[in-house]
């Protein structure tokens, strides 16, 4: 939920930030850094949880995901913020694909059902209420408080799978290809670059340095 969260309360308060901050040019980067890295979380890490089991590979990502938004609530510049944003990203890709594996554990394949119906009104609740809760927060707090309340419901969240789950034994001789995700990873990149607002105006200079 809170990945599902992030990805759309920054909306609101990207205003905020870029005023405060400055760093105009590279608005949408907030946003499309962390998409990218969570869509190569997603893809490393489902292979890595049936490697080094589910808890390892979510308490790994919950990490990478809390200590992304201490670090983009601290940040000071919006390149600053834009890096922090890509640790984010991979921190919730990889809570993403284990959020469901683990809930596969968990529950019948009767109960599974509506479970899915849970993480997918999570998401539709994420779209529809994370650009509100952003403008809340920061009306009434500060843009900060957009990444660090993520901090105390991390947490907690980690600490209730800790103490209720348990991991399946796991299957001995599974490999990790890396090649898929660098593949993948690769391809998202470049077409991010080609479609984000600036690469079209780069383009044009170095056209104009070579002639």
């Amino acid at each position: 939920v809170v990945s599902a969260f992030e990805g759309t309360v920054v909306t609101s308060a990207m205003p905020t930030i870029t005023r405060e901050l400055g760093g105009d040019a590279l608005y949408s980067w907030v946003f499309s850094a962390f998409l990218f890295a969570s869509t190569v979380g997603v893809l490393v890490s489902g292979k890595l949880a049936d490697r080094l089991g589910r808890k390892p590979v979510f308490f790994a990502g919950m990490g990478l995901f809390l200590v992304g938004s201490a670090l983009c609530g601290l940040a000071t510049s919006v390149p600053a913020l834009v890096g922090f944003r890509v640790m984010q990203g991979l921190g919730a890709g990889a809570l993403q694909p284990t959020t469901l594996t683990i809930s596969a554990d968990l529950y019948t394949l009767r109960e599974r059902a509506a479970i899915q119906g849970l993480f997918t009104g999570a998401w539709g609740a994420a779209n529809a209420l994370g650009p509100l809760i952003g403008g809340w927060l920061v009306m009434h707090a500060s843009w900060r408080w957009v990444f660090l309340v993520n901090l105390p419901v991390g947490v907690l969240s980690a600490l209730l799978l800790h103490l209720a789950y348990r991991d399946p034994p796991r299957h001995e001789g599974t490999t990790l290809e890396p090649w898929g995700p660098v593949l993948a990873g690769s391809t998202v990149a470049l077409l991010l670059f080609a479609l984000e607002p600036g690469a079209a105006q780069a383009r044009g200079l170095c056209a104009l340095g070579a002639v």
